[in-house]
């Protein structure tokens, strides 16, 4: 864009494309990185997803969910339309909420090899019950392995009242 070539790009195809198609199925293949401008600094990056969907693999009903993920970059970022497209590609694919959060998080490891990474799964009752699984990971051998450690076994100790749903 703007007279830059693909290289200073980092392989970004979809920001600023009007024409891209939603994918009909899961596609983790749509996820594009870029590279992180600051590998000096250890930071969050946070996307909150309030409208996710999948489908139930046993009775194909719809599932509603907002996504969390939380990471640390290394030195590839994920691009947030491409991120977006992903995420959309869930909409008729059938699998468990646990599947869901575990997937998400290990196609983001394949993308950018980040030094730490959450996905926190939170699911619109159905049958009276809501589920909201909880996956991370931290870069083995490294602080960020304990990190997640702690950040597992400690994640839930302040749980949230649900009251609205």
């Amino acid at each position: 864009m703007n007279g830059r070539n693909d290289q200073e790009k980092g392989g970004i195809t979809l920001l600023g494309n009007q024409h891209v198609q939603y994918a009909g199925s899961y596609d983790p293949d749509i996820l594009e990185a870029f590279p992180n401008k600051h590998q000096e600094n250890d930071y969050f990056v946070k996307f909150n997803c309030p409208e996710f969907t999948s489908l139930c693999p046993i009775t194909g009903q719809p599932d509603f969910a907002s996504i969390y993920i939380s990471y640390i970059p290394n030195m590839l970022m994920v691009e947030s339309k491409s991120l977006k497209l992903y995420l959309f590609s869930f909409r008729n694919h059938g699998d468990f909420h646990e599947d869901c959060v575990n997937i998400i998080m290990k196609d983001l490891i394949r993308l950018m090899d980040p030094k730490y990474i959450e996905v926190w799964g939170k699911f619109m009752p159905r049958g009276g019950i809501s589920i909201d699984p909880y996956c991370n990971y931290g870069m083995a051998g490294t602080k960020w392995e304990q990190m997640a450690w702690n950040r597992l076994e400690h994640h839930d100790m302040y749980p949230e009242q649900v009251d609205n749903r």
